[in-house]
């Protein structure tokens, strides 16, 4: 049903957070680990404090009742000494220069601490999907990727889906980018459905990623999947993709939530129950009893999955986290000012751009297989991932005993100086 064409004030960009082009989260994060970064690399550091391109564009387009809205998008390439710029688009009525630079910065990071030869970038267009037709929506990712398309490509910048966004919006910006460059591309966007080059397990990828750092870390710490609680804040693609995995794997998710409020059963939920309805809100789920996403991030519970959007600990909730382990398969779910909180409780963070980052890694097999026009049976897809989050999570549990530091500080320590050592070798400075 067509919806109404209102107002919608809502998805109007915060414009007074757009004008700044210096990333201050990166730029905090960088000087924290400057002592720590090779010596040799250290002059390189002001290449990470500022993104390398960022794009503000403005757009029209037509709403089912014949009106003419313009639209603001972003897009930002951070850095691309390692490869193509490889990132998200989101939609969202927060999205302004500021977080896609963030989240662009993130993004660079993530390519390099799992070894794929990609940079970072991010995009997104600042409006309220909630509010608007199919049709609109089409219409809005189209102009959008038409106003980009000079930009990106699959040798250049590779969006895929984020916030939002999924396999159909997709669809529908790589068939116009390829109208606009009057050829086939299917490397110029991944995250696609299969039927138009997409890689198989690339919807759960994000998920099944993280679950396999969580396996590993356990194993360390020798617990065993099946007397893990787990409360998971988000029901999207990622939360409720990570629920159904960890709990085939044996383990007891007590706590699910999305943005209407959240069921908590202390001796385990029925996941595929669940999964069942989550087409509604799981709230009213009947297998356990209502909660809101504050008290969910609150439980005492073995593991915490912040699988949502970012800045959902703060400094104000972070001393009542009780979880004894986080793992971040949200973007960016934690401030810093909440890290160093939760650091001094003891309560150990599995950040991001490790967590997260099956994704972007399924992504890049998406990529090769477009670029080859071979395609791969899923369990080889699934294989590939899990040797590149296992050799990952190595690399960044060896790193953080070597250094003796958080796992957020030997991640970031790792793939920065991935970073500046490419920058090196290209004599870019």
């Amino acid at each position: 049903m067509k919806k109404e064409a209102i107002a919608r004030k809502e998805d109007l960009p915060d414009e007074g957070q757009v004008s700044e082009t210096t990333c201050k989260v990166c730029k905090a994060q960088i000087d924290k680990l400057s002592r720590k970064i090779n010596k040799e690399s250290t002059h390189l550091i002001p290449l990470l404090e500022k993104p390398m391109r960022t794009y503000n564009v403005n757009f029209p387009v037509r709403m089912d009742d014949g009106k003419i809205r313009i639209f603001s998008g972003y897009r930002v390439q951070y850095n691309d000494a390692r490869g193509p710029c490889k990132g998200g688009i989101r939609f969202h009525p927060k999205v302004n220069l500021q977080e896609v630079m963030e989240l662009s910065f993130l993004m660079t990071l993530k390519c390099a601490v799992v070894g794929i030869p990609f940079g970072g970038g991010k995009g997104g267009v600042a409006f309220n999907p909630k509010n608007y037709s199919k049709a609109e929506i089409e219409r809005i990712s189209r102009a959008y990727i038409k106003a980009i398309a000079h930009a990106i490509g699959p040798d250049k910048d590779i969006p895929a889906p984020d916030v939002n966004t999924n396999s159909q919006t997709m669809a529908w910006m790589l068939d116009e980018y390829e109208s606009v460059k009057g050829h086939k591309a299917p490397g110029a966007i991944t995250g696609k459905p299969i039927e138009i080059g997409g890689s198989k397990g690339r919807q759960y990828a994000t998920s099944l990623g993280g679950a396999i750092v969580l396996r590993e870390y356990l194993k360390r710490k020798k617990q065993a999947l099946s007397k893990t609680k787990i409360a998971i804040q988000g029901m999207g693609n990622v939360g409720s993709n990570i629920a159904r995995i960890l709990a085939e794997w044996g383990a007891k998710i007590i706590a699910t939530s999305d943005s209407r409020g959240g069921t908590y059963n202390p001796r385990g939920l029925n996941v595929p129950k669940l999964l069942e309805h989550n087409n509604k809100t799981v709230a009213t789920f009947k297998g356990g009893e209502k909660i809101t996403n504050e008290e969910l991030l609150e439980l005492k519970c073995d593991v915490l999955i912040p699988a949502a959007l970012e800045n959902v600990i703060t400094e104000k909730n972070a001393g009542s986290v009780r979880a004894k382990t986080i793992l971040e398969m949200a973007n960016g779910p934690i401030t810093p000012k909440a890290d160093e909180i939760l650091e001094k409780s003891k309560i150990e963070v599995i950040p991001d751009i490790l967590a997260n980052a099956g994704g972007v890694a399924v992504s890049y097999f998406e990529w090769v297989q477009n670029t080859t026009n071979h395609y791969w049976k899923e369990h080889r897809v699934n294989q590939e991932l899990e040797e590149i989050m296992v050799s990952a999570f190595e690399e960044v549990i060896l790193t953080a005993k070597k250094e003796k530091c958080s796992l957020r500080r030997a991640a970031y320590m790792l793939s920065i100086n991935k970073v500046l050592k490419a920058e090196k070798l290209r004599g870019r400075v």
